[in-house]
């Protein structure tokens, strides 16, 4: 039996990934393993063994075009006795059908398990998909007490006229980390995905088994070849050693200064302070920012000196901005300007890449990836430094950006079926990540946009993400409005908009100013979509100031993700801004910074107020976060946040130009009538 060919086949193969290297071992085993069949079908009933209800289901009953049956068959079987499960489907229908068959599998602990095995084929006479998805779904209440559904799935491929066994390693439905408790099995038919609209499948012995052989997890950690140090050192060494690396470091931990009565000098002032942290904290040998420093407010170096000696590729791509934003500034010459791009663009060509794309974290002091993950929203922010810095230098730096650019094909995140993107791929077990980005107003639909404008994906994936989700999605933070089909572009999309006090707005996903703003430092929102995305990033910033400074009383306003004073990070939002909405707490400096353009006199106020009202100054400029109750600080500066204040500062003082650079390119010209065509709120 184990000598039969497996068919696992995921969707890397439209990758050009040889779907093999994640078959289950073949080798012989040295004992048979142990397993459960949880559905053998020899009952007389589709109820599953474990006295589970099964039955079919359909996502649009109402659409009588598609629809699909089960049934016992004791004719087409494997073996001479018992009998298959008979899926008979068809989703030929003018709209998007999915319909399939589940079975409840009653909160079974799966956790013993390594792989789940079954046996299909199709009908030769009827015809049948040779691919379809397999899901499992199990339930937990989030912090509030709404149920939520955590789901693992692989799409199934190479099903053939014979019967065959599927044998899925658990590790690679990776949505689920812990395999109790799960609620149910779903077999899924796409009409997007299936290459047969109708047809028979069937299935037979469904089983949980223990090979012995989990294969690769996504929590696998590379094991460096390199070692940074010959002998271990305590963190205090260590730290000098670190800093030896890079351009300069901070002397003191709070700084007090008189700050200019002029709004734009007094801007300019705390650029060129944050700037400290993009001029000093870089490899020197790589060119290449550092994602954190930390320490403690009595020192600089101690034993809570922490320095985060690696980066991850959304650093290195605002990096690239801030060099230029520098340039913009007057703190550095445009020959100091094209040194330090060209450094850190030699060692993003040196970078281990797969499919084009850099991995997402990378330890600097070894120049070695630390991740097998490759991420879409940060290969994004990547390009998007590449085509800034490209338009800055067009005859020095030009065909290397944009060698860089054409190598990275956003097409190879992008689910036909979903229309949407992938949060990553997985290169140790060759297969995606389980869920999509699929709230519209977030962060990532500044990647979509370079996808959509580079040509890697289709102008449709932009209006498949969701503006509002169903009123059905009862966990929301409130029932959306207007919630109506409309057509832009020959594209269907569904609206809505929630309402806060009067103000109608798109949510975010939680809520937080970076997700809502951060696409704003490279897009012209503001100018190109005045009844779109620029009127909500405008209503986004009022309410939060409002919400912080009415609704909570507190003195200063700014909410995003950011870190904890005390140790650690988190996500902090204004909860009525998003869909699901992050809870209140610490202020971040970076929040303000990015609201600057769409409330200056509101915003420059509040910078104030966090000046006057709290010591989390220091060399580089604002820490990373304020506790408004207690007064304490995140005594870090992490490079993202740093770099959104410092681009905001950058394009709120030189009218736009990192986004005047951004959308002189190709790429950002194509996609542009995206942002012109979109009324949210008519």
């Amino acid at each position: 039996m184990r000598a039969i060919l497996k068919i696992i086949i995921v969707t890397a193969v439209l990758a050009g990934i040889n779907p093999s290297s994640i078959f289950c071992s073949t080798k012989p085993l040295k004992a048979e393993p142990s397993s459960i069949v949880i559905a053998d079908f020899n009952r007389g009933s589709i109820i599953n063994n474990l006295n589970g209800e099964s039955g079919t289901w359909e996502k649009a009953p109402e659409d009588t075009a598609q629809w699909v049956t089960a049934s016992l068959d004791d004719v087409v079987r494997r073996g001479d006795a018992g009998s298959s499960l008979r899926l008979e489907y068809n989703v030929d229908s003018p709209n998007d059908a999915i319909n399939g068959f589940w079975t409840q599998l009653r909160d079974f602990d799966a956790s013993k398990y390594d792989h789940f095995e079954f046996w299909v084929k199709g009908d030769e006479r009827k015809g049948f998909t040779t691919t379809f998805k397999l899901e499992f779904n199990k339930y937990q209440n989030d912090n509030e007490g709404h149920e939520e559904t955590i789901k693992g799935s692989y799409i199934v491929k190479g099903v053939t006229g014979q019967w065959q066994k599927v044998s899925i390693p658990l590790n690679v439905m990776n949505g689920i980390s812990d395999w109790k408790n799960i609620r149910e099995m779903v077999i899924t038919f796409e009409k997007r995905r299936i290459d047969s609209r109708e047809g028979v499948l069937y299935f037979d012995d469904f089983a949980f088994v223990r090979t012995g052989d989990p294969g690769p997890s996504v929590t696998d950690i590379v094991l460096h070849k390199k070692k940074k140090t010959e002998k271990d050192l305590p963190p205090e060494e260590f730290a000098k050693l670190l800093i030896a690396r890079l351009g300069g470091f901070p002397q003191k931990v709070f700084v007090k200064k008189e700050f200019p009565k002029d709004d734009k000098a007094f801007l300019k002032e705390i650029a060129r302070d944050t700037w400290k942290y993009f001029d000093l904290i870089v490899d020197k040998e790589y060119g290449l920012p550092l994602d954190n420093i930390q320490f403690n407010e009595e020192a600089i170096i101690s034993k809570d000196t922490r320095i985060g000696d690696y980066t991850n590729v959304t650093n290195v791509g605002i990096y690239l901005m801030c060099v230029v934003s520098a340039c913009d500034l007057g703190f550095i010459t445009k020959e100091d300007t094209g040194k330090r791009l060209n450094l850190t663009l030699t060692s993003i060509e040196g970078f281990e890449k797969f499919h084009g794309f850099p991995y997402n974290y990378y330890d600097i002091t070894i120049f070695q990836r630390t991740s097998n993950f490759i991420s879409f929203v940060d290969s994004g922010w990547l390009v998007a430094g590449l085509i800034v810095a490209k338009n800055a230098f067009p005859k020095e730096l030009g065909p290397r950006c944009q060698a860089l650019i054409d190598s990275m094909d956003f097409a190879f995140f992008y689910d036909p079926v979903e229309r949407q993107m992938y949060h990553g791929f997985y290169t140790n077990i060759n297969y995606y990540s389980e869920y999509h980005y699929g709230a519209f107003y977030t962060e990532p639909r500044a990647v979509s946009y370079i996808a959509i404008g580079k040509g890697d994906v289709p102008k449709e994936h932009w209006f498949a993400l969701d503006r509002t989700f169903p009123e059905t999605w009862f966990w929301q933070t409130q029932t959306p409005k207007n919630r109506i089909k409309k057509t832009y572009l020959g594209y269907k999309t569904t609206g809505g908009y929630y309402v806060y006090e009067g103000m109608k707005f798109v949510p975010s996903w939680g809520g937080s100013m970076f997700e809502a703003l951060m696409p704003t430092l490279i897009i012209d929102e503001k100018r190109l979509a005045p009844k779109g995305l620029g009127l909500n990033d405008e209503r986004h910033a009022r309410i939060q100031a409002r919400y912080a400074l009415e609704k909570l009383g507190y003195p200063v306003f700014g909410m995003s993700s950011s870190c904890v004073p005390g140790g650690g990070y988190s996500e902090y939002g204004v909860k009525p801004l998003g869909m699901k909405g992050y809870k209140a707490g610490v202020v971040a400096p970076h929040a303000t910074f990015l609201a600057l353009e769409f409330d200056p006199q509101e915003c420059i106020k509040n910078i104030r107020q966090m000046l006057e009202r709290y010591n989390a100054y220091g060399e580089y400029g604002f820490y990373d976060a304020i506790d408004v109750k207690t007064g304490k600080v995140a005594m870090e500066y992490l490079c993202l946040d740093q770099a959104m204040s410092f681009i905001a500062l950058d394009n709120y003082l030189n009218n736009g130009a990192i986004r005047k650079r951004f959308h002189a390119d190709p790429i950002a010209k194509k996609a542009e009538e995206l942002l012109k065509c979109e009324n949210f709120f008519e």
